[in-house]
């Protein structure tokens, strides 16, 4: 899953997607977690322990899943996550703080080239961090939205990227604490909610 896909101009602030610049790893990664940290700052306060679409996740839940995954990826390649805000008193620094470790890393040529063993063999720690944690983060910004009422709308782009990867997953992408069995979409749903049910999730 390293195929560009949306697109961003150098010249703004690396976050706009546009033609003709290819989007990098750390760049996704970037504007994936600025899309988290927004969705973040909308949340009800008293809302965090609202249901989420995972089943037994409240919303406070998924962000405690994404703040645990930037770490455990990060011990992949011997990094240690630094300690930050706790997402039950701080959301957003909890999540600014372990996503700003995972950005250092990528951002950082050597430590992003650092490679482990994974189960196909050697893998680097950004291709890591783009096939786990940049796939990630949008649906589990969409869990987020839906546990408390907001809307999240994927750019087309990025739902061809994550309908790419998903595909290139098959059937290891469905364990559990990942993503459930597919559902099947009534007939002219939008390419998000196609996506979303492929990925077990019931958008309409």
């Amino acid at each position: 899953m390293t195929e560009p896909s949306p697109e961003i101009d150098a010249r703004n602030d690396g976050l706009t997607p546009v033609a003709g610049v290819p989007e990098s790893i750390s760049q996704r990664y970037r504007r994936f977690s600025a899309d988290l940290a927004d969705t973040i700052t909308k949340v009800n306060l008293h809302r965090w322990n609202d249901q989420s679409p995972c089943e037994g996740w409240s919303a406070l839940d998924v962000l405690r899943h994404l703040v645990d995954t930037q770490g455990q990826v990060m011990g992949f390649v011997g990094q240690e996550m630094r300690p930050g805000p706790h997402e039950g008193s701080d959301p957003l620094g909890a999540w600014i703080s372990a996503s700003g470790q995972v950005q250092g890393l990528l951002d950082d040529p050597q430590a992003a080239a650092v490679t482990f063993e994974g189960p196909d063999g050697p893998m680097g720690f950004e291709d890591a961090v783009d096939s786990l944690l940049s796939f990630d983060l949008p649906i589990h910004r969409w869990d987020l939205g839906v546990s408390v009422d907001l809307e999240v709308e994927l750019a087309p782009a990025d739902l061809a990227w994550l309908e790419d990867g998903a595909r290139s997953m098959g059937e290891d992408i469905r364990v559990p604490g990942a993503f459930g069995p597919e559902i099947e979409a009534p007939g002219g749903s939008s390419e998000q909610v196609r996506l979303l049910a492929y990925l077990g999730r019931r958008a309409w």
